[in-house]
Formats: structure tokens, sequence, C-alpha cells
């Protein structure tokens, strides 16, 4: 316990968690901004649906702009070190979203509005590529034993903090300012006030030093020369397992938040700071979840904890249509509560679990690859994809899209039993 409670191990962790938590900061106020406003702002000459399925597909760029990223980071993580190549990821990501405050919209800059959101969407999704996989290995190549999978929670209790500051941050908005100012300029104060943010993480990582297991792979060996290349000939079904393995905790976590707000204020007809507010309440079993899991999957192991956790949230997609509902914001409450709950199983043991499959030497490109191209098939449509399905046919489609999911990511852990060593 000496080593937990050390002020080297407290800088680790934080700064292992502060990334993160800008990552979902950065992302949940483009999510919600997309659900609210942008729409109309970007693409005006379009029907109130098509505005909200056009600010989804700006949404998605990022998530195509992840792999990319996780290639880039991650080739530099592996042969150079865990630390610059954070800074490098934080930094960014987090000029793309403050310039996203300062954008012009199409009232006045015409298309190229449209297309330079587009552009700083993708440098949001580029620099996060390279941001989850170093900070998991920041946090699990510094845990003493037995701690692996408690220190790997620490990147996954970023995605609360920083939904709870943007969610936060929207809902004071929502009570302080009209609707008219709000379109007008309150909704670019979120990635205004990212710079706060980025600044912390950077002050907090600039302090840490390169992780010991990574030194000692580079004494035991020269790093590979192409360490994505070596992934893909080495540990093929790794990757792919990993890949689907994370589909379940992208498709919770986007449709309980980005798609629930949009539909929950466009469709149900619930007011923008109710919902927002429940969702802030719902948020807080996210964080309950990922440190049960944390704890669980050292006492027995990652891969059971995730398994459990993709049986849930296969209930959680089917009771999303009877809980979902007009008239009833305690049931929202409850489904919501309930889905971000089973996504801390889902969510939380990744952090030990995906690096895991990776020897040290080319750990930041599997992981950070598996993770985004996940992202992808996961989370980076499931907006989308849940708004056309839920305009044709109601919540209960979404719901079996979610199970579905859910069903994937089972189907690709249970085979992936071996962990490689440090």
């Amino acid at each position: 316990m000496t080593a937990v409670q050390s002020a080297s191990t407290r800088r680790v962790l934080g700064a292992s968690l502060v990334g993160t938590a800008v990552e979902f900061y950065d992302f949940y106020i483009y999510a919600t901004a997309a659900s609210l406003v942008l729409g109309p702002l970007f693409f005006p000459a379009a029907s109130p649906s098509a505005q909200l399925l056009s600010a989804y597909a700006t949404f998605a760029v990022a998530f195509f702009a992840r792999p990319v990223g996780a290639a880039f980071f991650g080739h530099f993580g592996d042969r150079i070190g865990r630390k610059s190549t954070l800074v490098a990821s934080l930094l960014t990501m987090g000029a793309s979203t403050v310039l996203i405050g300062v954008l012009p919209g199409y009232a006045f800059a015409g298309w190229a509005a449209p297309v330079l959101l587009c552009v700083l969407r993708f440098g949001q999704g580029f620099g996060l590529g390279g941001e989850w996989g170093g900070a998991a290995l920041l946090a699990i190549e510094n845990a003493p034993p037995g701690w692996r999978a408690r220190f790997g929670m620490f990147p996954q209790l970023g995605a609360p903090v920083g939904f709870i500051a943007a969610n936060g941050l929207f809902l004071i908005l929502g009570l302080t300012l009209t609707p008219d100012q709000f379109k007008a300029w309150g909704w670019r104060a979120p990635f205004l006030l990212s710079a706060i943010l980025v600044g912390l993480g950077l002050w907090v990582r600039l302090r840490i030093s390169e992780t010991p297991v990574f030194k000692a792979a580079m004494e035991r060996a020269e790093p590979s020369a192409v360490p994505m290349a070596e992934v893909v000939k080495r540990h093929p079904w790794q990757l792919v397992g990993g890949t689907f393995a994370v589909v379940a905790c992208f498709a919770i976590f986007y449709l309980a938040t980005a798609f629930a707000l949009g539909y929950g204020v466009s469709t149900l007809h619930y007011s923008r700071t109710a919902f927002l507010g429940v969702e802030l309440g719902a948020i807080l079993f996210l964080a309950a979840g990922i440190g049960i899991a944390g704890w669980w999957s050292d006492r027995a192991n990652p891969r059971r904890v995730l398994l459990a956790g993709c049986i849930a949230t296969i209930v959680v997609g089917l009771l999303m249509a009877p809980l979902m509902r007009a008239g009833s914001l305690f049931g929202v409450w409850v489904w919501l509560s309930a889905a971000l709950f089973a996504m801390g199983f889902v969510y939380g043991p990744l952090g030990a679990f995906l690096p895991g499959l990776f020897p040290p030497r080319v750990r930041y490109s599997g992981a950070s690859i598996a993770f985004n191209v996940g992202g992808i098939v996961g989370g980076g449509l499931a907006p989308i994809i849940a708004q056309a399905l839920a305009d044709r046919g109601g919540l209960a489609p979404v719901g079996w899209y979610l199970a579905g999911a859910a069903l994937v990511s089972f189907l690709a852990i249970a085979p992936l039993k071996r962990q490689a060593a440090d």
C-alpha cells in the first residue's frame, strides 16, 4: 500500500485520469452541441431531422480519425516512450476543441463553415487516437502486484469526470441563458473553457517520468521498427478480438448520452435542462460501476468481469423501450442509470484487459488500434443508426441494436484467455 499512497503514484494516476477526463469532456461537449445546436448553425438548409443527422455525421468524423491517430501516436509511443507521446496527443486534441469554439457558422462563412468543422473534428479524433492507450499504459505499467486492474481503471474514471464537467456546464448555461443566447454564443463557452483542462493535463503530465515497463523493454531489445506492422503480423487474433471487445462500451455510452439527449428533447419533449439534470445524476452510476469492476477484476480477472458486463448490457438494451418514454422522467433516469452502471463493467476492466493482450514493445500500438477501431464500430455510427431506427420503429429496435452490440463483444471476449507478460 505504500506504493499506492506515494506522491509519484498519485501523479501517475492523476496524469492517466486527467487526459481521459479532457478527452470525454471534449467529446461530450461536441456530442451535446451536435444534439442541440450544430445542425441549424452549420446545416441550415436541411430539414430538422436532416440537420440532426448531419450534425451526428460530423460527430462520426472523429471516430474515423481515431485509428489514424492511434497508428501515428502508437508508433512513437512504442518507439520513444509513453510520456512525450501523451503530451503531444493532448495538445492536438485540445487545440482542435478550442478552435471549434471560435468557428463561424454557415450564415457567416457559407460552405467553408461545415468543412472547417469537419477538419477540426478530425483533429479532435486524431489526437484522441493516441490518448486512451497511452493513459492506460501509464497506469498499468506503474501498478504494483495485485493492483493492475484498479490502476487501469483510472483512465476510465476520466469518463464520468469529463461527462460531469461537460454536462454540468451545459446545465448551468441552460439555466442562465435564454435559448436564443445559447444558440447565438453560449454553446461556444464549453469549447473555449476546455483550454483550462488541457493546461491542467499538460502540467500534470510534464511532471511524471517514463514507465518502468517501457524502460525495461527498451533495455531488453531495440524498439520495433514498425510497431503496427508487428502487431498485425504477430498478434492478429488479439487485435481483432480486442477491437470487437470494446464495441459494447462505445455503443452503450453514446446511446445513453448523445442519442438519448437528442431523442429525449426532440421526440419525448423533455426540456433540455431537465434531461441534462437526469443524465448528470445517472453518470454517478458509471463511476460506481467502474470502481466495482476494477476491484472485481483484481480479485478475479478482467475478462470475466467484461463478460458479465456484456450480459448486463443485453438486459439493459431490452429494457430501453419500456423505460425511456414520455411522461416518466423517473423511468428515463432508471434506464440511464442502469445503462451507465452496466457500462462500468464493459469499460472499467479495459485498461487492464486490452494492453494485456500485447507485449510491451508493441502494446501502445496494439491497444490503441483495437480501442479506436472498436470505437468506430461501436460508437462512431451509433447515434446515426439509432436515430434512423427510432425514426422508423421507435425505441424498441434501438434497444435491440444495443443488445446486439453487447453480444458481439461477448463473442469476441470469450476466446481471449491468454494475456501477454511484461
